[in-house]
């Protein structure tokens, strides 16, 4: 009797998980009249693109080319960055990817971006009916998404339809692990659906087969081998003439809070004699560009727009670069930086990008969804924390002042960085057999 009971408690998680995720298919049908209301609030909040509505709602706005197509997800920016040289590999070997992702902001990037082969849409609401109209169209014969995604419609019905899916990244925190613990029965039937996850360290894989993940590899993190941003020549030739020598510092990826710090920060520099300083701050919303200039206006700072077409002159106390895409413009222009998302409770953004361009890292103690990055930089001295803002302005006044304290910290940064590289080639090893037979014709 006691032989039998793990098999019958197995049957039992295994209908347990079964009907609760048949449940959460049913509510998606249930609340799909509802989603249109929803979708017109976030069209009012900016958080949706008004002329192509019908691709959340799985209504494709491109033509599916003919031949073999990879599905590609990145959810936002964060994880559309990591994805760019994953991309760029998988055109080059002749299928098209198509990459989705959920933010306006994303979107606005992948369309400054274009490269043959890729196409973009907006990812479809998680309901049975938004993504299988998504599936009839575009019928991918891989999909891949990266980090942690998890959609339990999407991999219901890719693995409905035979479709391989593979997670690149992938991570799974102990905290996520938590969280999936009090439903592991759920967390099974989704799981051991997957077809392949490329772990980013020997925890997350571990973490990860430990709901069933039928195979699991250890590919590295793709953040390390991301692209350098890139950089309008001519725009950096014309603020590097238009800055001149004056020292400067980066407020890069600011989220609301960290705008008002940063022009304290200016204001109390000033008073202790960098009375040129020009501060440059970059919010992760350029939405926000507007309510940003008139609180620091407001403050008695002068403020440059540049999604104005405004250029610093020698006035400008403030440069408020609230455009897409140009990120890599200013960490180029910026011996130090500040990284956002950090000196607030958000978690931190991907601070790598810094690394990359030679510009020494600031961030808050904030960092708790990128701690695998953070970690090793704060350890070699590539990031340096600061706590508060008071900490923040002596931070940013030493390394102003001393050059080479500042060139120093970003040469640790970037050793972090180049020693955390190999993701991208253990990845499309590991995709090899998976991918469509166009892109193994060479043999790779």
């Amino acid at each position: 009797m006691s032989g039998a009971r793990p098999t019958n408690e197995s049957t039992l998680s295994r209908i347990a998980g079964e009907t609760l995720l048949a449940g959460y298919r049913l509510f998606g049908r249930l609340v799909t009249p509802l989603l249109p209301l929803l979708h017109a609030r976030r069209m009012r909040r900016g958080k949706e693109d008004p002329a192509r509505r019908g691709e959340r709602f799985g209504r494709a706005s491109l033509a599916r080319p003919d031949g073999p197509l990879v599905w590609l997800h990145a959810a936002s920016v964060g994880e559309m960055n990591a994805a760019q040289a994953l991309i760029a590999s998988l055109a080059e070997t002749g299928v098209t990817v198509l990459l989705t992702t959920g933010t306006v902001t994303s979107a606005r990037i992948a369309a400054s971006q274009r490269r043959p082969g890729v196409l973009h849409q907006f990812v479809p609401y998680d309901t049975p009916g938004n993504i299988s109209r998504f599936l009839d169209h575009w019928r991918p014969d891989l999909a891949i998404t990266l980090e942690s995604e998890i959609w339990p419609t999407t991999i219901h019905l890719l693995h409905a339809r035979g479709i391989p899916l593979v997670i690149a990244s992938a991570t799974m925190s102990e905290r996520t692990r938590a969280g999936w613990n009090k439903v592991p029965f759920v967390a099974r039937r989704i799981f051991s659906r997957l077809t392949l996850c490329l772990a980013q360290t020997q925890g997350d894989a571990e973490r990860l087969a430990g709901f069933g993940v039928p195979r699991v590899e250890v590919s590295g993190n793709l953040k390390y081998d991301s692209q350098k941003l890139a950089a309008d020549p001519r725009a950096l030739e014309d603020l590097r003439t238009a800055l001149g020598s004056r020292p400067r510092w980066l407020a890069a990826s600011t989220h609301e809070g960290e705008e008002t710090i940063a022009a304290s920060v200016h204001e109390t520099l000033e008073a202790r004699g960098l009375a040129d300083l020009v501060t440059i701050v970059v919010p992760r919303h350029p939405e926000r560009g507007e309510i940003i200039a008139n609180d620091l206006s407001a403050r008695g700072l002068r403020v440059a727009r540049r999604s104005a077409g405004e250029i610093p002159d020698a006035g400008t106390q403030i440069y408020l670069a609230d455009t897409i895409g140009e990120l890599g413009l200013f960490y180029r222009l910026a011996p130090v930086a500040f990284i956002g998302k950090s000196l607030v409770p958000e978690g931190g953004q991907n601070p790598l990008e810094a690394a990359r361009l030679s510009t020494a890292i600031l961030t808050g103690p904030h960092v708790f969804n990128l701690q695998d990055i953070y970690t090793p930089l704060i350890d070699a001295g590539g990031a340096l924390v600061v706590e508060d803002e008071a900490r923040l302005t002596d931070q940013v006044e030493r390394l102003l002042r001393d050059p080479d304290a500042a060139r120093h910290v970003a040469v640790l940064a970037g050793d972090v960085t180049d020693a955390g590289s190999g993701a991208l080639a253990a990845t499309l090893d590991a995709l090899s057999s998976w991918l469509p037979i166009p892109a193994r014709q060479d043999g790779t």
